[in-house]
């Protein structure tokens, strides 16, 4: 990670979001919620092969904790850090993101027709001041759904591919993009599909005293 990294504002929101993904921005935008955003770059296969044999629960909150640890190194000081990862299982496999159009396409030939669970991992860090109520405390969940994709034909998959959408997502797919119509039904948390799970997030605030309500943004 880039120690030159600085928040993406000039103000310092109290939550702090380690993650690039648009999906996740446009979660707690939509919850009308007040962040900044620092990325996390991170070497994740590297991370895993230390780790040994997880179990995918056990791979994104790690890759989660990871995450949130270097956000909070690279950062200012004074946030609620929040690190998040997400990875697809099929029959105990993990399905990783594709990267090229050729993997996507075998990928969604893979998938179609099937059903698969959705693990996010959220990582919470608490750098916040000791005079402003800061705990110090480090800890995380994960939210996991099941997600049925459509029986897409060839051409479909094609289509897809080629917009480049799928290629540096888990899974190779997005619900809130051009892959929305792909996907049939969603049996869980509807937002850990895109990574971040408005209702475990609340959970994880209310255990160092902050309530979700206190980091909406004045519209």
């Amino acid at each position: 990670m880039d120690d030159a990294l600085t928040p993406e504002t000039d103000s310092l929101p109290l939550l702090l979001l380690g993650s690039a993904s648009p999906g996740r921005r446009d979660t707690l935008e939509r919850a009308g919620l007040e962040f900044d955003v620092l990325p996390a770059d991170l070497d994740e296969e590297a991370i895993l092969a230390r780790a040994g044999d997880l179990e995918p629960v056990e791979q994104v909150l790690l890759l989660a904790r990871e995450k949130a640890s270097a956000v909070t190194a690279a950062s200012e000081g004074g946030y609620v850090v929040l690190g998040c990862d997400s990875m697809l299982e099929i029959d105990g496999e993990v399905v990783g993101k594709p990267h090229t159009a050729e993997a996507a396409i075998e990928r969604w030939r893979s998938l179609r027709g099937r059903t698969g669970v959705l693990h996010s991992g959220h990582w919470i860090v608490d750098d916040r001041d000791a005079e402003d109520e800061g705990t110090g405390a480090t800890f995380g969940a994960t939210a996991s759904c099941e997600i049925t994709f459509a029986q897409l034909s060839d051409e479909e998959i094609e289509a897809y591919v080629a917009t480049g959408e799928p290629l540096e997502v888990a899974g190779g797919f997005t619900i809130d993009g051009r892959g929305g119509p792909f996907v049939e039904s969603v049996t869980g948390d509807p937002h850990a599909v895109v990574g971040l799970s408005l209702p475990l997030l609340r959970r994880l605030l209310a255990e160092i005293g902050i309530g979700v309500h206190e980091l909406w943004r004045e519209d």
